[in-house]
């Protein structure tokens, strides 16, 4: 009969395995990128709302073709911003990072000003705030290198 050998079992606890400062980073911008989608999709099904955007103004605020520019270069900079923490110079994103989040998160609180917000808007807004504060944060006081894990340095 043969018996297959059990491995040694080591004293010590497992250690966690923690995931890469760019994983973290990117994965939250995504998530901050999916929330700002939903939310604005949602938005299209409370009548008052598309009611709104069809007649060419949202909270007083006129659609514009410069507000819709407007509009696509502020979402273009989470968008991007999931791309450059995975493949920029370690500066290039860390600091991306910072100054992209201190402006989602500036303009999301902004936008909570304007007009009448609906119960969803304020949920999403509540998370993307959080998730983008969270990411300044992040790259401010632990994005500090590329290396940490290797190096096996205090994030």
């Amino acid at each position: 009969m043969t018996t297959l050998a059990t491995p040694a079992t080591s004293s010590a606890p497992p250690r966690p395995r923690r995931l890469a400062p760019r994983t973290v980073v990117s994965s939250l911008w995504l998530f901050a990128v999916l929330c700002y989608l939903y939310c604005d999709v949602l938005g299209f099904y409370w009548a008052e709302h598309l009611e709104e955007v069809l007649a060419g103004s949202i909270g007083g605020v006129e659609i514009t073709q410069g507000f819709l520019l407007v509009s696509a270069v502020l979402m273009t900079i989470p968008i991007s911003l999931v791309l450059i923490t995975r493949i920029a110079p370690h500066r290039v994103a860390r600091w991306g990072t910072v100054a992209g989040g201190a402006v989602m998160t500036a303009a999301q609180v902004a936008s909570l000003s304007v007009g009448d917000v609906t119960l969803h808007y304020v949920y999403f807004s509540v998370i993307e705030i959080a998730t983008t504060a969270f990411l300044v944060l992040y790259a401010l006081q632990r994005w500090r290198t590329d290396d940490e894990l290797s190096t096996g340095a205090a994030a």
